[in-house]
């Protein structure tokens, strides 16, 4: 008896940025894949938040900077609009701007350089669409460390009281960056079991992803500049 093989997700991406030839040319990357569609085009952010409002895309390619609407404000109102289904991957320029950390503590799934390499983009479009955060141990350092005991936080205020020590233990994992795999095979768990501390600790802290996460892990001093834990 032979099963039928289940169709491939398709990641629905809406891709917004005032620059024509940037946007014309993700847009066109992003045509060549069979897993993604592209459902919209937006020249800046009043738009990006209106299209994503008809077209409801899994995920938003949003640049930091664009006219009437920056990506950041954008992001926080496709991000509420769609009560956190439509994930954001931020675009910008420069690898130190000055609002990533924004676009981060904003429920952005993180960030990619727009001189990012074809597979650079195809591989933040795919694990951003999936929940995950981008968080290279390079942006985490020379981003998030810089900002974090600077500015005011924009995590909601917790304990980290409010934690169990293995929630202590597997936010610390994730803010250096482990994904769910390698932090079950760390603290000798199954992939299950930390999906659920996971959602517990997220559940705790009010978080809407690991960006927010990395976040909070960085302010509470769990993990340092290096990625040693604190």
């Amino acid at each position: 008896m032979t099963g039928t093989r289940a169709e491939p997700r398709v990641i629905r991406a809406l891709v917004a940025d005032d620059q024509a030839v940037v946007r014309t040319g993700f847009v066109n990357l992003l045509g060549t894949q069979a897993d993604i569609e592209v459902v919209g085009e937006a020249a800046d952010g009043v738009q990006a938040v209106r299209i994503a409002a008809e077209t409801r895309p899994d995920l938003a390619l949003l640049d930091i900077r664009m006219p009437h609407k920056n990506g950041i404000d954008a992001a926080r109102e496709i991000l509420a609009a769609s009560d956190g289904a439509t994930k954001v991957l931020m675009l910008t320029t420069f690898g130190l701007d000055e609002y990533v950390y924004d676009a981060l503590a904003a429920g952005a799934g993180g960030f990619l350089l727009k001189d990012a390499t074809f597979p650079e983009l195809l591989h933040a479009v795919r694990v951003v669409a999936a929940g995950d955060a981008l968080l290279s141990p390079e942006i985490t350092k020379r981003v998030i460390s810089a900002f974090v005991h600077t500015r005011g936080s924009r995590i909601p205020a917790h304990s980290l009281g409010a934690l169990t020590t293995r929630e202590a233990e597997v936010l610390t994992l994730i803010a250096r960056g482990l994904s769910n795999a390698e932090i079950a095979r760390r603290l000798g768990i199954t992939d299950h079991t930390v999906k659920t501390h996971i959602n517990r600790l997220f559940a705790k802290l009010e978080l809407r992803d690991r960006a927010q996460a990395v976040i909070v892990a960085y302010e509470w001093g769990l993990v340092r500049v290096g990625g040693s834990p604190g």
